[in-house]
């Protein structure tokens, strides 16, 4: 089991989580390494576990609200703590898009290049508009509640 407290990891790493607490905890390591402008890009398939790594990304940032996966709304905007700064949170759910073009109607690419940290499920729906320097999260289910997750950071 990973201890939140004392794990600690570099990137890239790749890491078998065993659990949805665990993929949590891997999220919420991942939140103090995020700053402003920061993009995550998150893949993976239904049931991957890219909800419950952002819940813990959430966490880890000082957001006390519930998160939910924004699938109609494509994205939720929230506020988070970085440093001793309040800067937005992006939850953004690229699922429902047909591309790039999408994404920059309803004003994406405004967010994604702004001055708040944007964590995106479904990345792979629009891959032009994801900024070099993006952590890149892949997740893959093994069996049951094992997951493999892949950590990276573009431009390494």
């Amino acid at each position: 089991m990973i201890q939140t407290e004392n794990f600690h990891f570099d990137l890239p790493a790749a890491i078998i989580s065993l659990s949805e607490e665990e993929t949590f905890a891997l999220g919420k390591r991942l939140a103090p390494m995020l700053g402003k402008g920061d993009v995550v890009a998150l893949r993976g398939s239904l049931g991957a576990g890219k909800t419950c790594f952002i819940k813990g990304i959430a966490r880890g940032l000082g957001i006390e609200e519930e998160l939910t996966s924004p699938s109609y709304a494509i994205i939720s905007e929230y506020e988070c703590l970085v440093g001793n700064e309040k800067i937005p949170f992006f939850h953004i759910d690229a699922y429902r898009l047909e591309g790039n073009g999408d994404f920059s109607a309803i004003g994406g690419e405004e967010i994604v290049y702004g001055n708040g940290i944007s964590v995106i499920e479904w990345s792979d729906r629009i891959p032009a508009l994801i900024p070099s320097g993006a952590f890149r999260i892949d997740f893959e289910i093994l069996e049951d509640n094992k997951r493999s997750v892949k950590m990276t950071k573009q431009g390494r």
